[in-house]
């Protein structure tokens, strides 16, 4: 069993920056790829960016690329999300989730744990 704990959200002016932290409990094979997912009112949970433990290969959505990193700290179990030049459509509950070899990036229901969300919100 793996639990995730998001943190660093916040309310952020457009235009601003913010770094968002998920802390693994544990490493294990069962896991290899680590996402970040995101939802707003009303719509669905939509795939953010996804990164590989070993080798640190990343994936991001149209939506966010060249505005948005992910990395790894492998000694600290951790992943972060630094989003940059935020826009009022970023605003939503932003999720960590953690896969097995099986995982397609981008669908949610093929991760096996995901954290309780942390709250994104950009204001103009």
């Amino acid at each position: 069993q793996v639990q995730l704990v998001e943190s660093g959200g916040g309310l952020v002016q457009a235009g601003g920056s913010l770094r968002l932290s998920c802390a693994a409990s544990t490493r294990s094979f069962n896991y290899y790829y680590m996402g970040w997912f995101r939802q707003a009112p009303g719509k669905e949970r939509e795939f953010v960016a996804t990164i590989s433990w070993t080798g640190g290969k990343t994936y991001y959505a149209d939506s966010v690329k060249g505005r948005t990193t992910m990395s790894t700290d492998n000694a600290k179990n951790t992943v972060y999300l630094q989003m940059n030049s935020l826009k009022r459509e970023d605003t939503a509950v932003y999720y960590c989730a953690a896969g097995g070899f099986k995982v397609i990036p981008t669908i949610p229901a093929t991760y096996d744990y995901w954290g309780q969300g942390t709250q994104v919100t950009v204001s103009s």
